[in-house]
């Protein structure tokens, strides 16, 4: 059981049998009745953030989570497949649950699955990953416009904007937050 007085941001905490992470937390004291405890709570389940008010020095519950490292397969369908690093079974994870950080999976890389219960629930990618270009407009020799950019699409299927002197098969290094370019790869 957690008290209301070890809030931090970032904690997950569980209300009503629901996870939900602590966005921001405030103690607030009227100058009649006592302490409350006002929290902006985004659910795990589904993303939606709402915001709670608790007596200060309620208890909730601690959920059920668990962090695995797990090594990207492939994909199949609408599902990503991975094996878990320690007991080598392989697990498919939808879609959904992955969201855009499906699109910058890298075959073999590793990466951290937050679990519920023992379901998927999340994934932690690194910042940032290195691809090949697959598709890409030629550069034009002379057109050095500072700035510009064009789009380029990616041995995962995902469109960034690259610089115009970046060309198809280069590798490249992409934030993968932003969806935005970073460097060249040698």
């Amino acid at each position: 059981m957690i008290t209301t007085s070890e809030f931090k941001n970032g904690m997950k905490i569980e209300i009503d049998g629901v996870p939900y992470e602590i966005l921001e937390h405030q103690h607030h004291k009227p100058g009649k009745g006592g302490a409350m405890m006002r929290t902006r709570l985004r659910n795990l389940l589904n993303g939606r953030v709402i915001d709670n008010t608790m007596r200060s020095g309620e208890k909730v519950n601690k959920p059920d989570l668990e962090t695995r490292t797990m090594q990207y397969l492939y994909q199949a369908g609408d599902a990503y497949v991975f094996m878990d690093m320690s007991t080598y079974e392989q697990t498919e994870i939808p879609a959904s649950v992955c969201g855009s950080k499906g699109g910058f999976l890298v075959e073999s890389s590793e990466v951290k699955v937050l679990l519920y219960n023992g379901s998927p629930l999340d994934l932690d990618i690194p910042a940032s990953v290195v691809m090949e270009i697959t598709e890409c407009e030629p550069g034009i020799k002379g057109d050095t416009v500072s700035g510009a950019t064009k789009p380029a699409k990616l041995s995962s299927g995902v469109v960034v904007q690259v610089p115009l002197f970046v060309e198809q098969g280069e590798r490249i290094k992409v934030d993968t937050r932003t969806a935005s370019y970073i460097s060249r790869e040698k």
